[in-house]
């Protein structure tokens, strides 16, 4: 039984590293396991240097077609799940056909590589960047090996960005206006606002401000949308009375947040809300939703 289990065994180890894998800045990434790994992590334009070593099992000779490593970004959308949309495909050869007896080492450099979309993990949806070495053989499987890395994008502070004043109402019952002091916000920032109300006939209870994201994928018939919930800020516990104004200062710096995606490669979309619930005593909910946008700051990150 061992014999059959050896036979199937891989008659060689793959190590792909990067050459400033020591210094480069490690993130966390979630594996499709379900444990979490430090992964390098890179942005788009960087060159991407490594190398890829090949080290024969004791006493066996590894028989190639030559041997490649690819850099590959991907999309795999849940409902499809298994199928991978490539939007980045680059290849270097490696070797040409021959025998491997020991251990050998192969350079890599991809230069100035264009990655537009930043690594994702959704509920439905999953953008990955990885490096795939690839030992090509005649009549036994090719034997891969991969390598993660995280992408990430920044963005310069927007040169506009407007507040947001609205207003909601229940005709001679409620009235209220509620501004926020900009719409667009890096992923560590304060959103700072106040509401006022301008006409209370109803009894409120309390009061909070949630942060949503919604995550569409897919086009059609098979469009998913799933929004989460990602936190709940309460901002008043008991009735406010007419005149009235209360601040709101809600920290972004707990919660993990993206960057807003808008429709990446025609296959999804990540958009943030800010949802202001009102509940009176009858346990009514009374809702207002304004759509944020999320940038990556560099000095924030």
């Amino acid at each position: 039984m061992n014999y059959l289990v050896g036979a199937f065994k891989p008659p060689c180890n793959i190590f792909i590293s990067f050459t400033d894998g020591r210094s480069r800045k490690q993130v966390p990434l979630k594996k499709e396991n379900g444990k979490t790994v430090m992964v390098a992590l890179f942005q788009s334009q960087e060159n991407i240097v490594g190398e890829v070593v090949i080290e024969p099992i004791h006493g066996k000779k590894v028989e190639h077609n030559g041997v490649k490593i690819e850099l590959l970004g991907q999309i795999e959308l849940f409902f499809d799940r298994g199928n991978f949309y490539d939007f980045t495909s680059l290849v270097r050869e490696l070797d040409v056909p021959g025998e491997l007896y020991e251990r050998k080492t192969y350079p890599f450099e991809f230069s100035t590589v264009e990655m537009p979309y930043e690594s994702y993990n959704g509920v439905n949806v999953r953008l990955r960047y990885i490096l795939k070495v690839t030992i090509s053989r005649n009549y036994v499987s090719n034997i891969v090996e991969y390598q993660d890395f995280v992408v990430r994008n920044y963005t310069p502070p927007p040169s506009i960005n407007n507040s947001i004043k609205m207003e909601v109402g229940i005709e001679d019952c409620l009235h209220i206006e509620f501004e926020y002091s900009k719409s667009k916000y890096h992923l560590k920032d304060v959103i700072i606002g106040k509401i006022y109300f301008l006409l209370v006939r109803i009894k409120l209870k309390n009061m909070e401000l949630e942060i949503r994201r919604r995550e569409s994928t897919g086009s059609g018939p098979n469009t998913y949308v799933e929004t989460e919930t990602l936190a709940k800020f309460e901002l008043m516990d008991g009735a406010p009375v007419r005149g009235e104004s209360i601040p709101i200062r809600l920290f972004l710096s707990p919660y993990e947040l993206t960057p807003t995606y808008r429709n990446i490669n025609n296959k999804f979309s990540v958009k943030y809300y800010l949802n202001l619930v009102l509940v009176d005593e009858e346990d009514r909910r009374y809702f207002k939703q304004q759509e944020i946008t999320m940038y990556r700051n560099l000095e924030a990150s």
